[in-house]
């Protein structure tokens, strides 16, 4: 018996619970004391255990969803956020794509790449990385741009499954080899920080793969990074994959070895975690998974997997998990793409409990049905935190919790009118208000004047069985000139604004997508509506405007790219109106910088499939 008490006080699992911190816990008919088990948001350097780099694609491969574009003050305020929250590396875009992205990458590396607000605890600024095609003249243009970063990355790829060299880059094994050392090489000569990514890893073969990668070794490489391109594999083939590369690759210690995965198959995440098991130390993932065909790696469910596990993995991050949700949002209302309500860790439903078993238990205990806290994501309750007679510190303060602590005093100005107007027709305001209202002026560009058509009013006249009017007033900014003009909307007064709008900018507006929720609770909640458009570029207007008479599909001629808008209003027409004006604007904005040669690519000119 003695020996059987001795064995059981050898392990390891009851050697940290009698370490645990203990709590008296309240039953309804006794107390007991029971372990408080912490969670951390950063682990210690102390614990032996591997720091895991997490390498944000948010801004490159995000970008290349389908309809997605962000502007440069948008990439700039997701930049920020993502260095607050603890990322280790931004891979902000594709330099070489246009001189639009160009200076993107340019603006980040020097406005966020020196700042250490909210790293004091990482205590070094985040690295700023751009990406490359393996030729010396993609990669000495990413060198420029990330150069201005006290801390910056060269990433370049190239293929190296046999159907991608056959049928894409026409060349056979010997040249693949060449051509990726001679990429880390020049590229090394440049930049200390220097990562390969070898496409399509996941099809590739495994012994061809080593040859390659023991030459980018030897070239300089510091990164390795094996995609799954097309999200092919399984967590067993994954995992086995980065082992087998890691023993029989010769200088396999020299590097560190990396994970990125897309959800194809809905297993990125299992891939990249098994990944990790397996010998990588860095992940490449994205807020809210937003990337190619159906996404990458989730950043917020690896993290909280690992932090929720924190001794079932070999590694600790320095990610602060209660910036998680609030990064979360700023992506979406930015990207126009909604996160689904039953997403895990983020989605709207991850922390509401339907079933009264469930309701049961969670009031008794929450630990009976939920593994995290909302708190530990930074999932915030409806709750008062503003009134009409807050001041202008009190709302900086609040404003500077949510992350928006860099805005300067003429965005903070324009942010709290915004907010004094809302408190005028809303009784309570909330955080998600609040996130709202400065999400749309980091979109609409209201401080730095990029816009080009300014919404003034907006007037409706609808009913049940007769066609709805609308007149509508904009502000040409440049010429600063009222524009007035009405339409009819066989559909709703949705239709008649819409109408009235495309009079105004002489342009017709083809709508793909429009969508409208709820910001918060309530009958007087904020309503947002999210849009994509694209315009007809061959067409005339009809004489009454109304975008329900089309010119025939076949004489119609599409631009190549989508553009999204959205807006906030407690009047859903409203809030309507200044999504499609913000789509619009956004379609202006491009087609002026495109004349300067300081546009923004195309999808399918900034697309780089890794």
């Amino acid at each position: 018996m003695l020996t059987k008490i001795s064995n059981f006080y050898r392990f390891p699992i009851t050697k940290q619970i009698i370490n645990l911190p203990f709590t008296t816990q309240v039953t309804r008919n006794r107390s007991i004391i029971v372990p408080a088990f912490k969670q951390y948001r950063y682990m210690s350097n102390e614990a032996k255990k591997d720091k895991l780099i997490v390498f944000d694609t948010t801004l490159r491969d995000g970008e290349q969803s389908p309809g997605v574009t962000f502007k440069a003050e948008e990439k700039l305020e997701i930049a920020r956020h993502l260095s607050s929250l603890g990322v280790d590396v931004i891979e902000a875009g594709f330099p070489i794509a246009s001189q639009g992205d160009f200076e993107a990458v340019a603006r980040i590396a020097r406005e966020v790449g020196p700042s250490m607000n909210g790293r004091e605890k990482i205590g070094k600024p985040v690295i700023i990385a751009g990406l490359s095609r393996a030729t010396e003249k993609d990669i000495k243009r990413c060198y420029v741009a990330v150069s201005q970063a006290p801390l910056h990355r060269i990433h370049t790829f190239l293929a190296t499954s046999d159907i991608h060299l056959k049928y894409k880059l026409k060349i056979d094994r010997e040249e693949c080899i060449r051509r990726a050392a001679t990429a880390v090489e020049y590229a090394r000569s440049l930049c200390n920080d220097v990562e390969f990514s070898s496409e399509d890893s996941g099809r590739s073969d495994r012994e061809f793969l080593c040859r390659v990668l023991e030459k980018v070794i030897e070239a300089g490489v510091t990164t390795i990074n094996l995609p799954d391109t097309v999200g092919y594999n399984n967590p067993v083939e994954y995992g086995g994959l980065i082992k087998y590369l890691i023993e029989n690759t010769r200088g396999s210690d020299k590097v560190i070895w990396s994970t990125h995965c897309h959800d194809d198959l809905g297993l990125a995440t299992a891939n990249t975690l098994s990944g990790v098991l397996n010998g990588a130390r860095q992940i490449e993932v994205s807020i809210n998974g937003i990337g190619e065909r159906a996404g990458n790696t989730p950043l917020e469910e690896v993290i909280m997997n690992i932090h929720t596990h924190p001794t079932s993995y070999p590694v600790y991050h320095t990610i602060n998990t209660q910036q998680i949700y609030r990064t979360s949002n700023l992506v979406s209302s930015l990207s126009g793409m909604v996160v689904q309500p039953n997403k895990a860790i983020v989605g709207a439903n991850a922390f509401l409990h339907e079933s009264g078993i469930h309701q049961d238990g969670v009031l008794k205990n929450k630990l009976t049905y939920e593994i995290l806290r909302p708190e530990d994501v930074g999932v915030i309750n409806v709750n008062l935190v503003l009134g009409k007679l807050s001041g202008r510190n009190a709302f900086r303060s609040r404003i500077a919790e949510l992350g928006y602590g860099d805005m300067n005093e003429e965005e903070v100005g324009a942010a709290f009118e915004s907010f004094k107007a809302l408190a005028d027709t809303k009784k309570r305001v909330t955080e998600h208000d609040l996130l709202a209202l400065l999400s749309d002026q980091v979109s609409s560009g209201a401080v730095v004047g990029s816009q080009r058509f300014n919404l003034q009013s907006i007037q409706v006249v609808s009913g049940t069985h007769d066609m709805s009017t609308a007149t509508v007033k904009l502000l040409d900014v440049p010429e600063n000139k009222e524009l007035i003009d009405a339409a009819i909307g066989r559909s709703g007064p949705i239709m008649a604004v819409f109408g009235a709008i495309q009079r105004l900018v002489q342009r017709k507006i083809r709508l793909l997508h429009y969508e409208v929720r709820a910001v918060s609770e309530g009958m007087d909640a904020l309503g947002k509506v999210i849009v994509k458009i694209t315009e007809d570029v061959d067409f005339s207007l009809a004489d009454n405007g109304s975008p329900e008479v089309e010119t025939p599909i076949d004489s119609r001629v599409l631009t190549k790219s989508t553009y999204h808008g959205h807006g906030t209003d407690v009047d859903i027409v409203t809030a309507s109106a200044k999504a499609y004006i913000n789509a619009i604007n956004r379609l202006v904005e491009e087609e002026q910088y495109s004349k300067t040669g300081l546009g923004r690519s195309l999808l399918p000119e900034r697309r780089a499939e890794i």
